[in-house]
């Protein structure tokens, strides 16, 4: 992994980011100027959120919906469970 990376974006309509190592909060995100700061301790592999998500919206990774926001999400915070809601369970 490059220095300069430490999250990657795997479409262009996405409006999370995958972490490619553990971001302890403060860190800028290092991806195309997008100029976010992770608010908190983003895990190996979870989600972060590069824009605002309102309570609702779709959360987008893949250039698909993953899931719905359950709250507020702020550009720099986790994205997981606890305010997402999966649209995998549409498909079970």
């Amino acid at each position: 992994m490059s220095e300069e990376t430490n999250v990657i974006r795997l479409h262009e309509k996405d409006n999370v980011v995958t972490a490619l190592c553990d971001l302890a909060p403060g860190v800028p995100l290092k991806l195309d100027e997008i100029g976010v700061v992770t608010r908190e301790l983003i895990p190996f592999g979870y989600k972060v959120a590069i824009q605002s998500i309102a309570p609702g919206a779709y959360v987008m990774k893949y250039g698909v919906a993953i899931g719905v926001a359950l709250r507020p999400i702020s550009p720099g915070e986790v994205v997981h469970t606890h305010n997402l809601k999966s649209l995998a369970e549409r498909y079970e």
